[in-house]
C-alpha cells in the first residue's frame, strides 16, 4: 500500500473521529437530556438522546456490563478486519480506502461513547411528519457512508471491469 494511501486512511479516520467527538462534546453541553432544536420543519431536529444498544436500539435491554464487553469486543474485532481489509482491497484503490476509514472512524469514535459514557450520543433526528427514523450521529452516518461506497465499489465499479 503506498504511503499517500495510507496517510489518506488515517487522516480520514482523524476528521470523522473529530468531527463526530466535537459534535456530540457540544449536544451533550448545550442540550438536555430529550432536548430537540428543529432545524427544518417537518423534516430534521437536533434532538439530545442517548444510546446503550447497537443500531436501532438492539441489545438494550440487555444487562450493561455484558453490552459493553459485547460492543468493545465487537469494535475491537471490526478494526482488525477493517486493517486486514485496508491491506487487501485499499491496496490500490482510493474508494476502497475510503471506504474503510470511514467505517473505522465511525466505530472509534462510537467506541469511545461507550468506553466513555457506556452508551452512545445520537442527536440527528430525521423525520416526516409523525415517523422518525431512529436518531443517529456522525459516526453512524460514516459507518453508513463506509459501507455504502464499499458495496458501490463492488457492485457497480468492479462489476462494470469484469
Amino acid at each position: 500500500m503506498s504511503r499517500a494511501l495510507l496517510f489518506f486512511f488515517f487522516a480520514v479516520i482523524l476528521v470523522v473521529v473529530g468531527i463526530d467527538q466535537v459534535t456530540k462534546f457540544l449536544i451533550f453541553h448545550h442540550f438536555a437530556l430529550h432536548e430537540s432544536q428543529v432545524v427544518i420543519p417537518g423534516f430534521f431536529n437536533l434532538t439530545y438522546l442517548t444510546n446503550n444498544g447497537a443500531a436501532f436500539s438492539i441489545l438494550a435491554g440487555q444487562p450493561a456490563l455484558w453490552r459493553q464487553v459485547f460492543f468493545i469486543g465487537a469494535a475491537g474485532v471490526a478494526l482488525v478486519i477493517i486493517w486486514l481489509s485496508l491491506r487487501s482491497f485499499g491496496r490500490n484503490s482510493a474508494l476502497y480506502t475510503l471506504a474503510l476509514a470511514l467505517i473505522a472512524g465511525g466505530a472509534i469514535g462510537n467506541l469511545i461513547d461507550r468506553i466513555r459514557f457506556s452508551f452512545v450520543i445520537d442527536f440527528l433526528d430525521v423525520y416526516v411528519g409523525t415517523y422518525h427514523w431512529p436518531a443517529f450521529n456522525i459516526a453512524d452516518s460514516a459507518i453508513t457512508i463506509g459501507v455504502g461506497l464499499f458495496i458501490f465499489k463492488n457492485l457497480v465499479l468492479e462489476r462494470g471491469q469484469a
